[in-house]
């Protein structure tokens, strides 16, 4: 397979939408859908009146025509506008058990989570013939199984995924394309493994007449490590078609040090040896691999092939390009900043509640601002990274066997509902509300009775020279494309 040398990062919720993932395609390298809320992200648009008619286009090609209708009665709104932010709720996502080992989602969820990735890939591979990749987190399971087969539906190329060990994705990936029904382990707190607990998806459950068969596209593991990356090879349930070694500059979310967690004076976890790339190890494993992680300087693609890699793949310099749906005040005021020598970005060791390490930029009137953070009523009504647990058992009325209970927490709902649910205190207070404050960067943002609108958190990579010698020689309005050239590849349209 001729994999591309670069990769755009999937970021955010909504920040590498349809727009960016189509610009970059184009250029020849790999445009990348991010999927994550992508549910919410299709109500919310729906309720600010679709402004340009681009949900309805794709729900229109959507192949199972009652789903597309029920989908436009719950959501669309012809009088919303982007100033609209108060929302109908979307289902959170919670398991309908259906026996002692196996659940499903509520069929107004999957038809929800089909209909929303189709959309957003087929959008973003409409009139051209370039590749496009969808990237999910192996931390945010519930949508997962549902969003894959939407994004196969519309004929996906590449699924990333990281944020855990993916490793039942690419069989999972096999039986979609073979027409199957798929199902994932879920991690349930305080249940093992051999009582482990399945989420199944049917396709025919939300589709009257399922293909069948699919493209299968190839799987990229996104992981931190030469031992994750070999982990992947050997250990996953299908093939890895290739593996992405982020190393802890990278945007978002990072993977915590190896060994004792130690903490800088700032407060910011410390990364040793253990936790370096060797690419040299990586190219044994025979697989393509692309390296990430301040990997965006000019010439970044070719230095990193010399190290036996495929490419790079880059975030930041495309999070903040002309087609990104971050608020242009934001992208902005951010890059004013960065210009200036005066951007911060902050790894957070408690901000997420996944648990894991958090790139934040310490930006005002974002909850990257501890004041503003403070301020925000705590509220969990997206719940995508809600942790589950065993409450207990249930017995069936009609055979007799018993289930497990299982509840759901997140360390960013109020304080004292997470510790009554068994969570520590100390894993809550400094927790920030990643689902609503990543949606209101991009516009999407709820605002509530008491007026109180969300605020929008900024989750850049640390390493911003790149970005600041990009401004210097394009300017503050630069685009994908601009990207593209700086890094150093002259890539050919293929449209």
């Amino acid at each position: 397979m001729n994999h591309p040398r670069i990769i755009q990062g999937g970021m955010g919720a909504g920040v590498s939408d349809w727009r960016l993932a189509g610009a970059v395609s184009r250029q020849g390298a790999m445009g990348v859908v991010s999927g994550t809320a992508l549910d919410t992200i299709l109500a919310r648009r729906l309720q600010q009146g679709d402004p340009g008619g681009y949900m309805r286009h794709g729900i229109d090609a959507f192949p199972d025509k009652a789903v597309a209708s029920r989908v436009l009665d719950r959501y669309f709104r012809s009088e919303g506008t982007p100033d609209t932010h108060r929302f109908k709720p979307t289902p959170m996502g919670t398991l309908v058990e259906t026996t002692g080992s196996e659940g499903t989602l509520s069929a107004e969820l999957q038809e929800l989570l089909v209909l929303a990735n189709f959309v957003e890939i087929f959008l973003a591979k409409e009139g051209h013939s370039g590749v496009v990749g969808i990237n999910y987190l192996e931390k945010i399971q519930l949508p997962n199984p549902a969003s894959i087969y939407g994004a196969m539906l519309a004929g996906v190329d590449y699924v990333l995924m990281g944020a855990g060990i993916p490793l039942e994705i690419p069989g999972l990936l096999d039986r979609y394309a073979r027409g199957e029904s798929g199902s994932i382990t879920l991690t349930v707190a305080d249940v093992p493994r051999e009582e482990s607990i399945k989420l199944v998806f049917d396709p025919a459950t939300v589709l009257a007449s399922p293909p069948a068969v699919l493209k299968r596209p190839a799987f990229l593991a996104i992981v931190s490590s030469n031992v994750l990356a070999k982990t992947m090879v050997t250990r996953a349930s299908g093939t890895v078609d290739g593996i992405i070694v982020e190393d802890h500059t990278a945007g978002g979310h990072n993977a915590p040090p190896r060994g004792t967690l130690v903490l800088s004076e700032e407060g910011e976890p410390l990364f040793g040896t253990k936790d370096e790339v060797d690419a040299a190890r990586m190219s044994e494993l025979n697989i393509p691999f692309w390296l990430a992680g301040s990997r965006s300087d000019a010439g970044a693609v070719e230095i990193s092939r010399r190290t036996g890699a495929q490419g790079v793949q880059v975030g930041t310099l495309f999070a903040f390009c002309r087609e990104s749906a971050f608020l242009p005040e934001l992208k902005r005021r951010f890059l004013h900043l960065v210009e200036a020598g005066r951007m911060r970005i902050f790894t957070h060791p408690e901000a997420s509640p996944t648990g894991y390490p958090i790139k934040i930029a310490r930006l005002e009137g974002t909850v990257g601002d501890d004041e503003e953070f403070a301020r925000r009523p705590r509220v969990c009504n997206v719940g995508l990274l809600r942790h589950i647990y065993r409450k207990g058992e249930n017995v069936g009325e009609k055979n007799g066997t018993a289930s497990v209970r299982l509840g759901y927490r997140c360390p960013a709902e109020p304080i004292e509902a997470y510790v009554r649910k068994g969570g520590a205190e100390a894993e809550a207070l400094n927790a920030r509300c990643l689902c609503n404050s990543l949606l209101a960067a991009v516009g999407l943002a709820m605002e509530y009775a008491g007026g109180y609108l969300e605020k929008p958190l900024l989750v850049p990579g640390e390493y911003l020279e790149s970005l600041r010698e990009l401004i210097r020689k394009v300017g503050l309005d630069y685009t994908a494309a601009d990207v593209i050239r700086f890094l150093g590849v002259a890539e050919t349209d293929p449209a």
